[in-house]
């Protein structure tokens, strides 16, 4: 079997060869446990590798800590052991490196800190180095700024003015997007901005990082075909508003693998790139570095200097040994199941919709795999006593995927619980709702049969286009229709009542299509138990 892949990205050289040289974890000394290791990072001179490992007994939260700080040392062509990084750049969250200042000067973190440890907001901050160490973490504020997950994956280039990242926010399409917010002249960051759909999906996207010069994207997701659960793309940014982006590349089978690869962070100084996977690792995650043979750098530093700065060459061959056979017509979906609000695990029920029905129980810990035909798509219903359920759209008409990972998180039934029926589709300008909406629907129904007692208030929002007295008028008629569905399935029309919004609470911004279609939705809100 042979995979190679070359790429041009910008300014930026990566390049990656199956036959080239791989430095495994072995090749670290040391370096990678059975623990989860994340988000490794160089210093700018190369010497020094920053990287985050989860439920460490050292860390600052002892084995339950989500992830410290910690960092190792080249000593002639080996990494030293791994060493915790202290109280001053760790704390009881979840604390990683998102970057650093051109110089070396500066360390970007993700996360804020507090001088007691009980930290109250979220963002970034900075750390200087001060010739004796680290400085205490000046935190950062990004207006509007909000991450529902307890973790964050982020990068902000080396000039300090632009941040990307992942995290659960206003404007979410699946679980976790990515989104960026850029610094001004006066030095004030901007609004988090999602990138749109040309890079999120349904599903999640983690861990972004820019090039050096900002206009390539790297980034893992288990929302498209790929090779295992988390593969890792890159796209190639095509204007200033950071909403025009090319179609995702797969890194190829030089980087990507069955594992999960998350983390890919290319440094051209040292002609490597760092990421981590879960192929053939110590523990759960290991840092990988790919270096590829001279001959390989030298053919296509030559080709780099006769392209132009922004061409982007790829060459990507993937050559199986046999076809595929029907045996491989199948996709191990796993993940887990948690509490949106405690993230705790929750024991429930998943059930995969199409011409036939597949279902798996989440146990206690909140993990469950699931094999399913890789030829159909899945309305996926995602159910638990006490907690509002959960409803995705699942399309895995691919042969090339063998893993993927899903993690769902449900809200407990409470009063002031919010849902964004997302699936819940009208025509356009019309209060007519289109047939994918009715699978939603029906949950909904059998959610409000299970709690006989819960009433909820609908609320239909549209975008800003057009006349407010219509779009008020139109967000009115589609919440009616909503709850006249509702109540022809036998639920009782006391227990709903509605309101219609217009555009007047987007919760995405209406400058394009990809994202005003966000704010045409209906929602209900749990306003008794």
């Amino acid at each position: 079997m042979k995979y190679f892949i070359f790429l041009f990205l910008g300014l930026g050289l990566s390049a990656f060869n199956a036959d080239g040289q791989q430095l495994t974890s072995k090749s670290f000394f040391g370096l990678n446990s059975p623990l989860d290791e994340q988000s490794p990072v160089l210093s700018p001179d190369g010497k020094t590798l920053y990287f985050t490992i989860a439920n460490h007994p050292q860390n600052v939260g002892g084995k339950k800590d989500k992830g410290d700080i910690w960092q190792s040392v080249l000593i002639g062509d080996q990494w030293s052991a791994p060493i915790h990084t202290g109280t001053v750049l760790n704390n009881k969250d979840y604390n990683a490196v998102g970057g650093f200042s051109a110089d070396g000067k500066q360390m970007f973190l993700l996360g804020h800190y507090s001088s007691n440890g009980d930290v109250k907001t979220q963002g970034i901050s900075v750390s200087r180095n001060n010739g004796t160490g680290w400085s205490t973490p000046e935190n950062i504020s990004i207006p509007y700024f909000l991450n529902k997950n307890q973790t964050i994956s982020g990068h902000v280039n080396a000039t300090g003015n632009v941040f990307v990242f992942a995290g659960e926010a206003f404007s979410t399409l699946g679980v976790e997007d990515i989104y960026v917010s850029v610094k001004d002249a006066t030095g004030k960051w901007s609004e988090p901005k999602n990138l749109g759909r040309n890079i999120n999906t349904s599903f999640q996207e983690w861990s972004p990082w820019l090039s050096e010069d900002t206009r390539y994207l790297y980034f893992s997701s288990n929302g498209r075909q790929g090779y295992g659960s988390f593969d890792v793309y890159y796209a190639q940014r095509l204007d200033d508003t950071w909403a025009k982006w090319s179609a995702p590349i797969n890194m190829g089978a030089g980087v990507n693998s069955e594992g999960r690869e998350l983390f890919y962070t290319p440094f051209p100084k040292q002609e490597i790139a760092l990421f981590t996977s879960t192929q053939n690792s110590d523990g759960y995650g290991d840092v990988k570095m790919y270096r590829p043979p001279k001959e390989a750098l030298d053919s296509l530093m030559k080709k780099a200097v006769e392209l132009p700065p922004d061409t982007v060459v790829k060459l990507v061959e993937i050559v199986r040994e046999k076809p595929i056979t029907n045996d491989e017509k199948t996709v191990r979906v796993w993940g887990q199941v948690n509490n949106l609000n405690t993230n705790d695990p929750i024991a429930a029920r998943i059930n995969f919709h199409s011409e036939s029905d597949f279902q798996v129980v989440a146990g206690p810990d909140g993990f469950f795999s699931i094999n399913v035909p890789s030829v159909d798509e899945y309305s996926i219903k995602v159910e638990a006593p006490g907690f509002v359920g959960s409803f995705e759209k699942l399309d895995i008409r691919t042969f090339e995927m063998k893993e993927l990972e899903m993690n769902f998180k449900l809200q407990p039934v409470a009063v002031g619980a919010t849902v964004n029926l997302k699936s819940v589709l009208f025509q356009q300008s019309t209060a007519n709702l289109l047939d994918e909406s009715y699978d939603e629907l029906n949950m909904v129904v059998d959610f409000l049969k299970t709690n006989p007692n819960v009433e909820i208030e609908l609320a239909g929002h549209t975008d800003n286009r057009g006349l407010q007295v219509h779009n008020m008028r139109l967000s009115r008629e589609r919440v009616e229709k909503v709850k006249e569905y509702l109540t022809s399935k036998g639920i009782d029309a006391k227990r709903i009542t509605g309101k219609g919004y217009g555009g007047i609470k987007p919760i995405a911004d209406n400058d394009a299509e990809v994202t005003r279609r966000l704010n045409r939705r209906v929602e209900f809100t749990i306003i008794k138990n």
